[in-house]
């Protein structure tokens, strides 16, 4: 089992927790890049300002917001009310991780207007118990 692990702020933890937010943004940066996709595809990119500039210069229609094999695969989405201590259960939600996109978000969900993202899907609730935090 791959876990993604995020942490998250008050408000978009309780959206998420109430099922309203079925997704998270995470900026297009290196760190996210290193992250999450594959190794062999984040070696490739040197400059993370030369991926912003390749990223926007297409549509959403383009096949590169939408390729699962250049996205590292988890099974789960670990989100964190901030860094609470393993036993924490209120504060820790799992769900089943649904995939990675490059797109837009829903600026009510915490997205700037017409700015892109990874976009990381939430599924169903796991049973957090059998999480370790990582």
């Amino acid at each position: 089992m791959t876990n993604l692990q995020l942490s998250l702020r008050g408000k978009w933890f309780e959206m998420t927790k109430a099922r309203i937010k079925p997704e998270d943004y995470r900026e297009i940066n290196q760190y996210w890049v290193n992250r999450l996709l594959w190794h062999e595809f984040h070696k490739e990119v040197s400059c993370i300002h030369s991926l912003q500039d390749a990223i926007y210069g297409l549509s959403e229609s383009d096949s590169i917001f939408k390729m699962p094999s250049v996205f590292r695969s988890f099974t789960q989405n670990t989100m964190t009310l901030g860094y609470p201590k393993a036993t924490d259960t209120e504060r820790i939600l799992v769900m089943e991780h649904k995939g990675i996109e490059i797109r837009t978000g829903n600026p009510e969900w915490g997205a700037e207007p017409d700015k892109l993202y990874f976009v990381i899907k939430h599924g169903e609730v796991l049973n957090n118990q059998t999480t370790k935090i990582l």
